[in-house]
């Protein structure tokens, strides 16, 4: 099974930027559907991104689209997320999740259909 370890959290102030990247595992990643959640104290996990094993297909929340771009490189076996125009609301601890085996279409951004996460990475935007 691929294993995942997220870097890049930091704390950055609002309207900055920041790169998260993950990095898999095996040799599996180029088959596999790759994506971020986020979870804020005191709130559900909410899907983020994914991307699918070639990147011809994407897939925002509608809180971050348009501000983040996920993206991952199969030859590197990492996967991004640029985080543009930062907001409080933000803030919250990204975790890099894979499915567990190859799929033939990746899952909605619903945590229960994802089955490799990572250990996250913090995020804190202030204003």
């Amino acid at each position: 099974q691929v294993k995942l370890v997220e870097s890049g959290g930091d704390s950055v102030q609002a309207g900055g930027s920041l790169k998260l990247s993950c990095v898999a595992s095996g040799d599996t990643f180029s088959t596999i559907c790759m994506g971020w959640f986020r979870q804020a104290p005191g709130k559900k996990r909410e899907g983020v991104a994914r991307i699918s094993p070639n990147s011809d297909t994407t897939i925002y929340t509608a809180a971050v689209r348009g501000r983040f771009t996920i993206s991952r490189d199969n030859a590197e076996n990492t996967l991004s997320l640029q985080m543009y125009n930062l907001q409080p609301n933000d803030t919250a601890v990204y975790y890099c999740v894979s499915t567990a085996n190859t799929v033939v279409g990746c899952p909605p951004l619903d945590p229960k259909r994802w089955g490799v996460w990572g250990q996250g990475t913090q995020v804190t935007v202030s204003s």
